[in-house]
């Protein structure tokens, strides 16, 4: 077989559109381009594709590779696509069955040895497959915050040799163990105890009432009235996320390539960010879009310390 079609999907903000990896192989002088939009990093997996195919000790094919990453009007940037490319040229050259690899999605930077390093954007990416029912195989590095999402047939790889044995059904690779989704007793330990608080009646009554009701809130004041102290104990009245609420801000963190804590993840988030920050670390952004404190703070707290002093054209 000369052609081969891979899924994998790529970053756009929270959200993971498919992608089909298409390979050919032709006759010619040998050569390996790659059309569909790349960026330089993306052209930059030839060298990393032909490496770890080599030092894994599959047989890379002396002929003319083409490889169109589809739709073509999508940006495609990192290495994100250097395991579906791999396995693409796998199945184009015979090594690999391509009934072995239908209905699955392929996820990962290849290192020139052959390992599998970790990507981000993980758990929107796990997410968009298991809405499609497809099987996704992750870098290992990835699987502590895939396993946040419930979903039996994520798999996780170290290697490409490993992932090629599982394929083909002489060695099968261990599914990811889900975490258990109860909110943990200890998370609220990470917080500043509302209790430590002596007086202050009429604060602490205006926080509970904003927690309950998901109000905002201003504190004015003199400098040494306890209003930073009140603000940093709000997160230990609020409520747990739900999974549903948990896996969003889990999105938003794995964008930055951020790990969270099995037994804190349903905590509320709480962003303090300093009032000289830029606009980009406020809000996001970047040439490489990023996401802000702002969206850190997501179903959390944004904790605005000396709001006078923030630069005005931050709002706006």
């Amino acid at each position: 077989m000369s052609l081969a079609r891979i899924l994998t999907r790529a970053q756009v903000g929270i959200e993971s559109p498919v992608v089909m990896v298409e390979v050919h192989l032709s006759n010619g002088l040998p050569s390996f381009n790659i059309v569909g939009l790349p960026e330089t990093s993306v052209k930059e997996s030839k060298e990393r594709v032909r490496s770890a195919l080599h030092n894994s000790n599959f047989v890379f094919p002396e002929q003319r590779i083409t490889v169109n990453l589809a739709p073509a009007d999508l940006p495609k940037q990192g290495g994100r696509y250097d395991l579906a490319i791999a396995i693409g040229i796998l199945v184009a050259s015979g090594q690999l069955n391509e009934q072995a690899t239908q209905g699955c999605e392929f996820y990962g930077e290849l290192a020139l040895n052959g390992e599998i390093r970790g990507v981000t954007a993980i758990i929107p990416v796990v997410m968009a497959a298991k809405n499609e029912q497809h099987k996704c195989y992750i870098p290992e590095q990835n699987a502590g915050m895939a396993q946040l999402v419930e979903y039996p047939q994520c798999i996780a790889a170290n290697t490409l040799h490993a992932l090629w044995l599982d394929l083909s059904g002489q060695t099968s690779l261990p599914l990811i163990d889900n975490v258990c989704m109860q909110p943990s007793d200890t998370s609220n330990r990470l917080f500043m105890d509302m209790s430590d608080v002596k007086g202050q009646p009429m604060a602490k009554r205006a926080l509970e009432i904003a927690a309950a009701g998901g109000h905002n809130i201003l504190f004015l004041g003199p400098p040494g009235t306890g209003k930073s102290m009140l603000a940093q104990r709000m997160p230990g009245i609020m409520p747990k996320m739900s999974i549903e609420q948990a896996l969003q801000t889990a999105a938003v963190y794995s964008l930055t390539g951020k790990q969270l804590g099995l037994d804190t993840w349903r905590s509320r988030p709480f962003r303090a960010p300093h009032h000289t920050c830029s606009a980009v670390a406020l809000v996001g952004g970047s040439s490489n879009p990023r996401p802000g404190e702002i969206s850190l703070a997501h179903n959390g707290i944004l904790f605005l310390d000396e709001l006078p002093e923030y630069v005005r054209n931050h709002f706006e």
